[in-house]
């Protein structure tokens, strides 16, 4: 289900239920993985990925470190933007759903945010869950703590812009140098 799961993202990114409606049998995989049409369901699909969850961040690591040995990738400029899903109905199996701003304009659905940090290629590298009531800017720190210092530049947007962050930038290394420029 995993090789599924990571071919389908590849080919067509879509949804676990589409993967298994239709996006499957209009491919050669049956033959090629051997995993015949009726093993392919939505429920097994999403249980992969319940599998693959604790795992999550090593595997992100060797995706980086392939990155780099296959294309030549390298990490000292990452992008990383925040966005949020919302969630129909009441969330509660999922602790992480909670009301906060909404992107979607759904301030009345529990949501959770996700964070992603690709390569200046697009590559992604990483990415984060987060209670759906986080503010964007509570999130530079912690991206530096998990993924290092080395000289990178970081691009966020405006939404993760606070005096605290700006503070923060201006204390370290590569920012102590430059002026402040207020």
């Amino acid at each position: 289900m995993a090789a599924v799961l990571v071919l389908a993202r590849f080919c067509t990114p879509s949804s676990e239920l589409q993967i298994a409606e239709s996006w499957y049998d209009k491919t050669a995989l049956g033959d090629l993985l051997g995993v015949r049409r009726d093993k392919i369901r939505e429920d097994r699909l999403y249980r992969a990925l319940d599998a693959l969850l604790p795992h999550k961040d090593e595997l992100c690591r060797h995706l980086q470190q392939r990155y780099g040995e296959l294309f030549g990738c390298s990490f000292d400029f990452l992008f990383y933007d925040i966005t949020s899903t919302y969630f129909e109905g009441s969330a509660r199996a999922n602790p992480q759903a909670k009301r906060g701003y909404s992107r979607d304009g759904r301030p009345d659905c529990p949501q959770v945010c996700i964070g992603l940090v690709t390569t200046r290629q697009g590559l992604p590298v990483a990415f984060e869950v987060f209670d759906g009531n986080r503010p964007d800017v509570t999130i530079p720190q912690e991206m530096e703590a998990k993924y290092g210092k080395a000289n990178r530049v970081w691009v966020l947007d405006r939404g993760m812009v606070s005096e605290e962050n700006l503070e923060y930038l201006r204390s370290t290394a590569i920012w102590s140098a430059l002026p402040n420029p207020s």
